[in-house]
């Protein structure tokens, strides 16, 4: 029985993460193995409503800030030259992988 890799991707910044994403489909497509993905996820959204300063005797007047992270899903087969391939992939810092051998 073949063993697959699960790699979870994740950020807050798309185009680094779509970069990442780009860079395994091309080391996967290289080497022949199959592969599904990348399955977008649902985007998570953190609304923080704070009140602008000076907020004194006037009208409340509000900022809304929002983080917002993107998430990919990319099932491979789990070949012992391909996951070290992967490995060494550049991973900028506000991207975030999680590998999981199902």
């Amino acid at each position: 029985m073949p063993t697959k890799a699960r790699i979870r991707l994740w950020s807050t910044n798309v185009d680094d993460l779509n970069f990442v994403v780009n860079q395994i489909k091309s080391i996967v497509e290289k080497t022949g193995i199959e592969m599904r993905g990348p399955i977008p996820l649902p985007v998570s959204k953190m609304a923080v409503p704070v009140m602008r300063l000076p907020h004194g005797e006037g009208k409340k007047k509000w900022e809304k800030w929002e983080m917002r992270v993107h998430k990919r899903l990319i099932d491979i087969a789990a070949d012992e030259r391909v996951m070290r391939q992967i490995m060494r992939v550049r991973v900028p810092e506000d991207v975030y992988i999680e590998i999981q051998l199902i």
